[in-house]
Parts: C-alpha cells; structure tokens; sequence
C-alpha cells in the first residue's frame, strides 16, 4: 500500500489531552475527552491492519471534506484501481445489540448509540456526487468496522456492510486479493481528496477554559505526572523517563502555543507555567535559540 495521508492526533486530541492532565473535566466533558481518545487508538489499530497490504492501494487517513455546504468525514480511504473503500471505524467495548426493527444499535441495557451505519450511508451520498462533479466514477464500497476485540454485537444484520473484530483478518485477506493496477488518474484522484481536505474540522468541540484555571507545572513527556523538581540540566521522572530541560522547555511552549494560542509566549509566562525552572536566565536562553525573537526588552516575545 501507499500512504499518501499519514494519521496524525489533531490539535483538539492534543488539548484533550492537555486539559483532562492539568483540570478536573465535568463528567460529559471527561466523557467525550475518553470517547475521542478510544476512537483514535482504534483508527491506529485498523492502520496496523492496513499497513500489511498489497502495494497497489492508496490510503488516505482523517478526510474531512465537504459537499454542497455539507461537512462529513471519512476515517480511511482506500483507492483500488476499480473502486474506491470509505471505511468508518468504531472502538466500541463491551455488548451491543442490532434492533432490525427500529434499525438501531443500543446497549444491552437499551441505550441507543449513534448508528455507524447511518453515518457511513451519508459520507457515501456525499462522497459519490463529489467525484462525480470532478469527472471521477469509481464505486463506492464502504464498510464499518468494530476493531476492538472486547465487542460484541448481537443479532449482527447479514445484510450490512459491517466487519467484527473476530472477522477483521479474514477481511483484510479478501481486501489484499482485490485486484489493482494504480494509475496517474488514480493518484490524480487521491491528490484531490487530499487537495479538499479541511485541516480545522467544523466538528470541534472544547470545553470552555482559561489560564488561571489551569494546573501549572512541567509534566512527563511519557507518563503526564507533574516533575516536583529540577536540578541541573536533566531530569528524571518516577516513572523512569529521562529528558534534558532544553527539551522540555520547548515541549511547554509547545503546550502554551496550542492552549492558549492568544497569548505571547514571553520569559516570564514560561516560567510561570513551568514552576520548577527557577531560573529565568535558562528559559530565556531556550527560548533565543529555538524560536524567533520578536519585540525590544520589557515587550519581546518569541514565536
């Protein structure tokens, strides 16, 4: 295969992750923080998957695209040399069932869930017109697939495109004897995909925050846990992680730019966000060398 969009976390994953570390969520909050992280580590699961097959084969990961004012996403897109596989891809843990009544997919303790089902209906209704108007008339063949292999689904509808863990290999199998031969309009088509993708998705949700709502602190690079202290020009933490303060100052920028992309990154606002630098002289020295200089004396800042 060849991965033409690599997946990448997004910058809402990233102040997730940021927030649940440095705040206490409300519960709906901590909910969708957990329901965007499970959701990521199975789309990193189907990409293991992926990643074993044939050469003839374009991915692409994460689109986000948009047709006739109307924005859907699409989790993977495989391009075949005669048809095109949008697959829509669920971490569910746990036992769901299949009502072929109402159509719908509930909790064995009857909560309804959003039906996979319908939301990869509609990026296909969505995804055909769009390469059509382009001049593109592949067929579509989409699929769900649960990837987790604590999910069961009862009552499991054998007429619907949908891939259970326990069927997974088997599927890629099938999918690796699809017959391919790529061409230039095969990867013109792929440019174009990419081309429209929308970077800032429309789908964006935060909880509300603010500087002074926020834990300060330097944190782990692996675990997250907040440093107590640093001495000298590396740092250890409980956890065994080693990393040297240069490198950790940068990572802290880093932090700041993506929650708080307002305010000016100066010495003093660093060191206050870092707490256990207790050298501002150090800081400044970081901040010189790794990124540009803007201002005079009392109102520099660096970008």
């Amino acid at each position: 295969m060849i991965l033409l969009k690599p997946r990448v976390e997004s910058d809402e994953l990233k102040i997730w992750r940021l927030l649940n570390n440095r705040m206490t969520l409300p519960d709906k909050d901590k909910k969708r923080f957990i329901y965007m992280e499970k959701g990521y580590q199975g789309e990193v699961l189907f990409d293991q998957l992926t990643a074993n097959l044939q050469p003839d084969f374009f991915i692409i990961n994460d689109l986000c695209l948009e047709f006739n004012n109307s924005v859907f996403q699409i989790d993977t897109t495989i391009i075949a040399q005669d048809r095109v596989f949008p697959f829509e891809i669920k971490n569910y843990e746990g036992d769901f069932y299949y009502d072929d009544n109402t159509k719908g997919f509930f909790t064995l303790s009857k909560d309804e869930i959003k039906n996979p089902l319908d939301q990869l209906k509609r990026s296909k209704s969505l995804l055909s017109p769009l390469l059509k108007k382009h001049g593109f008339y592949l067929p579509l063949e989409g699929y769900v697939t649960f990837v987790n292999p604590e999910f069961t689904l009862y009552q499991a509808p054998l007429n619907e495109p949908i891939v259970l863990p326990t069927q997974l290999n088997k599927f890629m199998k099938k999918l690796n004897q699809t017959p391919s031969n790529l061409n230039e309009r095969h990867r013109k088509l792929a440019e174009l995909l990419i081309s429209m993708h929308h970077t800032d998705s429309p789908y964006k949700r935060l909880p509300p925050y603010e500087y002074h709502q926020v834990v300060k602190g330097l944190t782990c690079a692996r675990c997250n846990s907040f440093i107590p202290s640093v001495n000298g020009k590396y740092f250890t933490c409980l956890c065994g992680y080693k990393e040297d303060v240069e490198s950790a100052i940068i990572r802290s920028v880093k932090e700041l730019q993506l929650l708080f992309p307002d305010l000016k990154i100066t010495t003093s606002l660093v060191y206050d966000w870092c707490m256990v630098i207790h050298s501002k002289k150090v800081i400044r020295e970081v901040l010189k060398k790794n990124f540009e200089v803007k201002g005079e004396r009392h109102l520099r800042y660096y970008i």
